[in-house]
């Protein structure tokens, strides 16, 4: 199996920089409480000075966003409607232990990161311009499809498992009490992308090896490195 940004997403979005990692031996049993509690606390901080839209991770996502067409205020990348809840709220509510503890680690970092359930993939998945066709699942179980030039995560048969690039994944490869391998995506716009991908990677690394019993593989893409065979 493949992940990959297209060439055109490359082209259009040269400050793009993206991070992938892939692990087996997931389950639902792990407790995750306290590495939640201390990325919880880092994002606590960052927004006792300021609120999330003030991020320059997140304002370099609502640029990207306008330049998709989409408004920045009624489509929010994943990691800006995460903080805004967490300011709001203090807490998220608790899906799946991976799913919270990557939720926690896009709050820590603001940056948006995706968790796929690769059983759920058909071939490759591969980041580019909806034709129109495709097939998107939502979590209430309604099937949609994604407008002609939308940036989607598609895969071999043509489903969608994210609309609006980082706004929205699909129910079909949500992560579930059965998911055991997973896709992690984490991407970002901003100056200090590079390093600040590459930083949230390895945690994330880090800490799916403290909790469960895998070995994830990890890559940093680029243009000139731009897929991932896991």
């Amino acid at each position: 199996m493949q992940f990959s940004h297209s060439d055109a997403m490359w082209q259009a979005f040269p400050e793009l920089r993206a991070g992938a990692l892939h692990a087996g031996g997931i389950h639902a049993d792990a407790d995750v409480e306290a590495a939640i509690a201390s990325f919880n606390a880092i994002a606590e901080t960052r927004l006792a000075k300021a609120q999330e839209g003030e991020f320059p991770e997140i304002q370099a996502w609502r640029r990207g966003f306008s330049r998709m067409g989409l408004k920045p205020t009624q489509y929010r990348c994943a990691s800006e409607a995460l903080l805004r809840r967490f300011r709001q709220e203090h807490a998220l509510p608790r899906l799946h232990p991976l799913i919270d503890l990557c939720n926690a680690i896009s709050l820590a970092f603001a940056i948006p990161i995706a968790v796929f359930d690769t059983e759920k993939i058909a071939g490759d998945l591969e980041v580019r311009r909806a034709k129109g066709d495709e097939t998107y699942l939502t979590f209430a179980g309604e099937i949609e499809h994604p407008e002609a030039n939308e940036v989607i995560f598609a895969d071999a048969e043509g489903r969608a498992h994210a609309r609006r690039w980082t706004n929205r994944q699909s129910g079909l490869s949500a992560v579930r009490e059965t998911t055991r391998s997973v896709l992690i995506v984490a991407e970002a716009l901003h100056v200090s992308a590079g390093d600040d991908i590459a930083r949230l990677i390895e945690t994330a690394a880090d800490a799916l090896v403290r909790h469960w019993p895998v070995v994830a593989k990890t890559v940093i893409l680029s243009p000139v490195s731009p897929r991932f065979e896991f």
